[in-house]
């Protein structure tokens, strides 16, 4: 096996996407080497690499480089089939995918992120308001962050008791009643263990212990696997920028070319195109010559700035939008 299983997670530490995937390969105890980004763009070693999404985590597996968590965690439980965390049965994997949906697109975190404390340190930093603003599409000004929080808390109060009085009303330990946590329980518990952890985010007379004991129970139990798991799998190997980069380049393709199925977009494979996400981040577009496409994502060939290496990008289908790149419909590549 390669060192690392071929495996770069770009990511900076408190990024609550991030943590999806660090805790997957946690509970997993896959070995992997991860390179820390900054929280903000620019994001050279990306931008080396020809990657143009802004959205953090971004997996590379050799010269395969994966955007979007969802994408990320099911390469990786394909990968690694042996001891995979996700559900088996298809009402569990119903009940997975939908939690999944839930906290990602049916508003969840988006709410959570509208809890960001007003009188946070980060908030008083022109570069990062501006960098949010950008990756969101609204204002991140703090009178406006104060405004919307009666709301927001509403929203994210109804979530717990969603949690509290239904998946958790049985005092399980687990979402699906299993005996260690599963890929259901990470798509369900970041937003909420985030929030937790963020100082300030939630008021105590609506959102506490006390009005939610199974949640709150569940996160801590969630933490202490995590923190057992942590003290046995390997740790991560912290590449530079420049290792990361170099490794990527070097590094083969980890999984076969795919094919471009029949698909409503028309589009063909060889043909250039754009790639980009509709819900954040919708700014930044990567351009590359169609490899793959399926119902489930999309892969472009681009080349990297150093060397001009040839890399695939993956983007997941859901909330991407595909098109021609305008001007030009024949592969560079």
């Amino acid at each position: 096996m390669a060192p690392h299983n071929d495996i770069v997670l770009f990511h900076y530490t408190y990024s609550p996407y991030a943590r999806r995937v660090t805790w997957y390969l946690a509970l997993r105890g896959i070995d992997y080497a991860q390179c820390l980004q900054p929280p903000t763009l620019p994001r050279k070693d990306l931008d080396a690499l020809g990657v143009k999404y802004r959205r953090i985590p971004i997996m590379s597996i050799g010269r395969d480089i994966y955007c979007d968590t969802r994408l990320i965690l099911e390469k990786l439980e394909t990968r690694f089939p042996d001891g995979a965390l996700g559900a088996t049965q298809p009402d569990q994997k119903a009940i997975e995918k939908l939690l999944e949906k839930w906290c990602i697109d049916g508003g969840v975190f988006n709410r959570a992120s509208q809890l960001i404390p007003p009188e946070m340190p980060l908030l008083n930093d022109p570069k990062f308001k501006k960098d949010r603003e950008d990756l969101s599409g609204r204002s991140w000004d703090k009178r406006n962050i104060t405004e919307m929080r009666p709301e927001a808390i509403s929203h994210i109060r109804d979530a717990f008791g969603f949690l509290e009085t239904g998946l958790l009303a049985d005092s399980r330990k687990w979402i699906l009643n299993t005996e260690k946590p599963s890929l259901a329980d990470i798509e369900a518990i970041w937003p909420f263990h985030w929030l937790i952890g963020l100082k300030g985010a939630l008021p105590p007379s609506f959102v506490s212990s006390k009005q939610f004991p199974k949640v709150f129970a569940w996160i801590d139990r969630f933490n202490k696997a995590i923190a057992s798991t942590k003290a046995s799998a390997p740790k991560p190997t912290t590449l530079t920028g420049a290792d990361a980069v170099d490794f990527v380049m070097h590094a083969e393709f980890s999984e076969p070319e795919g094919q471009v199925v029949e698909d409503p977009l028309g589009l063909e494979k060889g043909q250039d195109v754009e790639v980009w996400p509709i819900d954040s981040g919708f700014k930044n577009h990567d351009r590359g010559v169609l490899s793959a496409l399926n119902s489930k994502e999309v892969v472009i060939v681009t080349q990297t700035k150093l060397a001009g290496k040839e890399v695939r990008i993956h983007h997941p289908r859901t909330n991407f939008r595909i098109r021609a790149a305008p001007g030009n419909t024949e592969s560079k590549l």
